[in-house]
């Protein structure tokens, strides 16, 4: 084909990427997709270019890695509920910065399924006479409705968020949502009668199932409960891990610290592919019992874990001389804290490998590190984790100057 035959596929290609990109008819209500103008290679070259202009004077920018189909990537959906003054039951997102429910039926990145699962719950809820929660009154039964896959076990959770523990007909209901979807392995009921802007409540009642799914990513299966963090793109998740591994060098006889960790993705996949041992910290107590059960199911005896912040867990490791060969860092989008990169540097790992979902704060922790210690960046690798919206992450190498 000559050159001109290639240019004239790839502006095709372009155009109708960029008219699939276009097409979602609440995009500029919702907010959620801030790229939806955009076509799907010049979302890349935006991103890339954020990423220059934030870390360039750290080191090279790899060429950021996409997605083959970046649609309907999100393993996790959730909708908010309301009843309109006509009556009429609507289900969707907050508009941005607003508690303005969207309507929203379908979405380009939300797993199809899930959002077909969360129509059907809405259009059951008047024939078992159970309401919407107000905001305003306090009153009503539902708030929320939220759906987790596993890509790779397609097993299906459903879990609906109540303002009161009394769920009418329950059993009856569960079976009507069944009876259409086969595919749900769990139903679990989360009970929030808080008013506040948090979706998940602290109680929760398994109605059928066993009250988590399992996944699979980079070999290793995972637990996912209804309020343990598990990245929301697996596809994008497994080449992100990937460079991770791949950055920090194991040959085995490591003693490696996962910050942040989670249900213990990042450290499970290094204590199974290298790691000599590896120690896990996260504050979030149903995350840490996962990380526990997936080292179980994963047949691993190299790795614990431990509840606790992860910069006071870092300054008391710290204290007592610890110094573990390398150290993953996967902090929330608000970044590190300075209790944090100060107890790392004194700990002096050989290696540091920071996963960010923020390249500002990415940008300012880099330059406490840098200012602060011995420590270079080596290699800055872009992963478009979430095609169609402003959000890019980074893998980052961090090593002593030699």
């Amino acid at each position: 084909m000559s050159q001109t035959g290639k240019n004239t596929n790839r502006q095709r290609a372009a155009a109708s990427n960029k008219a699939k990109c276009g097409s979602c008819p609440v995009h500029k209500k919702c907010g959620g997709c801030q790229l939806q103008n955009l076509s799907y290679p010049e979302q890349l070259s935006f991103k890339q270019s954020k990423v220059i202009r934030l870390l360039k004077d750290f080191g090279k920018v790899e060429p950021i890695i996409g997605m083959e189909n970046p649609y309907h990537y999100r393993n996790k959906v959730q909708a908010a509920f309301y009843t309109n003054r006509q009556g009429k039951i609507i289900s969707g997102v907050y508009q941005s910065g607003t508690h303005h429910v969207v309507g929203v039926d379908s979405c380009q990145i939300e797993d199809e399924l899930a959002d077909k699962i969360i129509v059907a719950v809405r259009k059951l809820l008047p024939s078992f006479r159970l309401t919407t929660y107000n905001e305003d009154t306090r009153k009503g039964f539902l708030r929320h409705v939220l759906v987790k896959r596993g890509f790779a076990t397609d097993e299906v959770m459903l879990v609906l968020v109540t303002a009161t523990p009394v769920f009418p007909s329950k059993n009856n209901f569960v079976k009507a949502i069944l009876e259409r979807f086969p595919q749900i392995t769990t139903v679990i009921q989360n009970i929030n009668p808080h008013k506040t802007n948090l979706v998940l409540g602290d109680r929760q009642v398994v109605l059928y199932g066993k009250g988590y799914i399992e996944d699979v990513l980079c070999g290793c299966r995972f637990r996912i409960s209804p309020k343990s963090f598990y990245q929301i793109n697996p596809v994008q998740t497994e080449v992100l891990y990937g460079k991770a591994i791949e950055f920090a060098q194991l040959k085995g006889d490591e003693t490696v610290l996962d910050t942040y960790c989670g249900i213990g993705t990042i450290g499970i996949i290094a204590a199974k592919h290298g790691a000599g041992n590896v120690v896990g910290v996260e504050l979030n107590g149903d995350a840490v019992r996962d990380a526990v059960q997936n080292a179980k199911a994963n047949s691993l005896t190299n790795i614990r874990f431990f509840k606790g912040d992860a910069g006071e867990f870092m300054r008391d490791v710290a204290k007592e001389d610890e110094r573990p060969d390398v150290v993953f860092m996967d902090p929330p989008r608000a970044g590190s804290t300075e209790t944090f990169l100060s107890s790392l540097i004194k700990m002096s790992p050989k290696t540091v490998v920071y996963v960010s979902c923020s390249p500002e704060t990415l940008r300012r922790d880099l330059q406490y590190l840098i200012k602060n210690s011995e420590y270079k960046v080596r290699k800055i690798q872009p992963v478009d984790m979430f095609p169609h919206t402003a959000h890019v992450e980074c893998v980052v190498l961090l090593t002593k100057e030699r």
